[in-house]
């Protein structure tokens, strides 16, 4: 798994396609926040399913973790990601998993304020 740098996004802009990497096989993490979102491009030639972990509970209850499917050759956006529903207890992480990874590329940004 590995840990994603989330890429701030501000005024000036950013090319989303220089902060894309690799989907890594065992999935991968980044810092969530509520102005956090997550880019997947999906260049394989079947549609994809990314699922965002949700460790947290809400009134004791699990919450069931989001995501949803990304069809072959298109990209999809998801977010955002409040820290108190999406960070791991112990790394305080984002975890996102898929079920497959060849020709899919990730990444994570941030919104910042000026």
């Amino acid at each position: 798994m590995a840990t994603l740098t989330v890429t701030p996004v501000t005024l000036s802009g950013v090319r989303d396609d220089n902060a894309l990497v690799a989907a890594a096989g065992g999935g991968d993490a980044f810092a969530p926040s509520d102005r956090t979102f997550f880019r997947i491009n999906n260049g394989g030639g079947s549609p994809i399913t990314v699922t965002f972990v949700t460790p947290g509970l809400l009134n004791s209850l699990t919450i069931g973790d989001a995501g949803g499917s990304v069809t072959n050759a298109q990209s999809r956006l998801f977010g955002p990601f409040p820290a108190e529903l999406f960070a791991d207890p112990t790394t305080g992480l984002c975890v996102v998993t898929y079920s497959a990874v060849t020709s899919v590329t990730v990444g994570a940004f941030r919104i910042d304020r000026p």
